[in-house]
């Protein structure tokens, strides 16, 4: 799922994977599904695992898939200002979201951190319109004041039993963190393939880790089996094999339009975490949650044109 990084004709896809609207699509979709199935399986082994020492197994077991696949596929290396970029997007996300997430989830339910967690496109758009110049038309601050509504009733009273209110707070930050990296991330695929982009970032983010290798080697030997199993599930699936097809699908869109799509998460987190954890969110939470994720699918709508009459 490589490109040649100094070719300036359309991108052609590696490891033999053929370009297409309804590839995109597809890899979208397991995005979805493997990321929602992190927030549970986060919640799952939190007893176990601490979150530095959780961030680390995940991103450890990640990197040493991916730098097989780069080994393999020997893709070119960033240099100069692209070299920058991965390292700063492989602390922000691979590392420092990973940390914070895992920390936010010892204090939410699985599905209202993935609701929160998943404001990222509207920071995402906020970023865009500061920075880029692309402006603050009326659906993103309309979409602004709709998911400032529900993170209010979030925090109110919608973050259930199983949860406190620091949660809300880390689960925000994760939401930046998670904003900075796609941001980085986009910049730097400007002239850094998808495989180099996702192996060299996890890389980084696992040197970033290393302080919690002592804490991860003592928890690890005494975690139960399935605990272990729920490390490996995440550093090969929500790890490396989303955040390659992440990469991949980035690539090929926008960056707003891309994170977007990531609106389905807290849906299916939602749902496994019923299934699994038998958590559900509070109903002022779901509210909550709702309008969010309501907010910000309004942000990315596009003003309507006027049509010129046609006589």
């Amino acid at each position: 799922m490589t490109t040649d990084t100094h070719s300036s004709a359309q991108p052609a896809p590696s490891i033999g994977v053929p370009t297409g609207r309804g590839l995109v699509t597809a890899a979208s979709i397991l995005v979805v599904l493997f990321w929602a199935s992190a927030f549970v399986v986060i919640r799952w082994v939190g007893d176990d695992l601490t979150p530095g020492a959780l961030a680390l197994g995940r991103q450890t077991v990640a990197s040493v898939i991916l730098v097989a696949i780069a080994i393999w596929r020997r893709p070119a290396l960033p240099r100069g200002r692209s070299l920058v970029l991965v390292i700063v997007y492989g602390v922000l996300w691979f590392a420092g979201y990973s940390f914070v997430l895992n920390l936010a989830s010892q204090h939410l339910d699985a599905g209202t951190t993935s609701m929160i967690v998943n404001i990222a496109p509207l920071l995402v758009a906020v970023v865009a319109g500061v920075v880029f110049k692309e402006g603050f038309p009326a659906p993103l601050l309309i979409g602004i004041t709709v998911s400032f509504i529900g993170v209010i009733l979030i925090a109110g009273g919608g973050i259930g039993p199983h949860s406190r209110p620091i949660g809300l707070v880390l689960a925000l930050l994760a939401a930046v963190l998670y904003a900075s990296g796609v941001l980085t991330q986009k910049a730097a695929l400007r002239d850094v393939d998808a495989l180099t982009a996702t192996w060299l970032g996890s890389v980084i983010g696992t040197i970033a880790l290393l302080p919690f290798l002592p804490s991860l080697v003592q928890e690890a030997s005494e975690a139960p089996t399935w605990s272990v199993v729920g490390v490996v599930y995440l550093g090969v699936v929500p790890s490396a094999a989303a955040f390659l097809l992440w990469a991949w699908v980035l690539k090929r869109g926008t960056a707003g339009g891309t994170a977007a799509v990531t609106l389905a998460v807290p849906a299916v987190a939602v749902l496994l975490s019923w299934v699994i954890l038998a958590e559900l969110p509070m109903p002022w939470g779901v509210v909550g949650g709702v309008l969010c994720l309501a907010g910000v699918a309004w942000s990315r709508r596009r003003p309507r044109r006027r049509q010129a009459s046609v006589r």
